[in-house]
């Protein structure tokens, strides 16, 4: 990000970013594992948005996938970002926060722990309800809030996400989301990721696109499969990006992610700065 015209909003770039960034386990192949990487190395490739699901327990939040736990916790991911950020002070990272799972314990609200999670390191967070310019960004985590706050904190208002949809969210910063996460078809699927693409390379530039490539399809004996749909899916947005070396594309939300997508995305914006 340090190659960048610093004055661009965040909205402009093509960034690449991972579908629930800390599911690296699972009780079962297929079923609830999203990565191969750490957030550590997914940082280290270039992803810089990191889809973060937390299950809040005795206050503290602990990183899962629906029910599963992911042996994360909450303090480790920030922590991860905290010394990307700064041992690479041209970056930031955008981090979507979601509510996941069922609560347990708790004598304060979901809302309420987070925020003593930024009170940890307010300097490292960015909170603003627009989408931040990447000079006012750099050095930041910044918030996208996918859970309702009642206290003070802000960040990028996401919290009116639909289930299994193509919708956008109108706020001080607009957001345009491609999270059609059912596959019963792999072709559909493709059709509306690259659907998304092409709205994002010719629409408003203040327009956060976020196009998650991710999904499931039912496998054996009805449970749900993810690598049904990565295996297909990945290669076929690599090729996309290997056709289109120019344009806008929005954050790109992939479960998987590797190193040689990664960089596809991001030349895009060295050849529109």
């Amino acid at each position: 990000m340090g190659s960048l015209d610093g004055r661009k909003s965040l909205s402009r770039l093509s960034i690449p970013g991972t579908h629930n960034s800390g599911a690296l386990h699972e009780p079962f192949c297929g079923t609830s594992k999203c990565q191969d990487l750490t957030i550590s190395f997914q940082l280290a490739i270039g992803v810089r948005y990191l889809d973060i699901r937390c299950r809040h327990i005795d206050n503290a939040f602990a990183i899962y996938h629906g029910p599963i736990s992911q042996h994360l916790t909450f303090a480790g991911v920030v922590t991860t970002c905290i010394d990307f950020l700064a041992d690479n002070p041209t970056e930031c990272v955008v981090m979507s926060v979601n509510e996941e799972s069922v609560p347990s314990r708790n004598t304060r609200t979901f809302d309420e722990t987070f925020a003593s999670y930024v009170a940890e390191h307010p300097e490292r967070w960015e909170l603003g309800t627009i989408t931040p310019t990447l000079d006012e960004a750099k050095g930041k985590i910044v918030l996208l809030r996918r859970f309702p706050a009642d206290s003070c904190l802000k960040g990028i208002d996401a919290s009116r996400w639909p289930v299994n949809a193509t919708f956008t969210i109108d706020g001080p910063a607009r957001l345009r989301v491609q999270d059609q996460y059912i596959v019963p078809d792999n072709l559909a699927k493709l059709a509306a990721i690259r659907s998304l693409y092409d709205e994002a390379t010719s629409a408003n530039d203040e327009i956060l696109y976020l196009n998650y490539t991710s999904g499931y399809r039912r496998g054996l004996l009805g449970f749900p499969n993810i690598r049904l749909v990565s295996d297909f899916i990945n290669p076929a947005v690599s090729q996309v990006f290997n056709e289109s070396a120019h344009g806008r594309f929005g954050v790109t939300v992939m479960d998987f992610a590797d190193k040689a997508t990664c960089a596809l995305i991001i030349a895009t914006n060295n050849a529109n700065n």
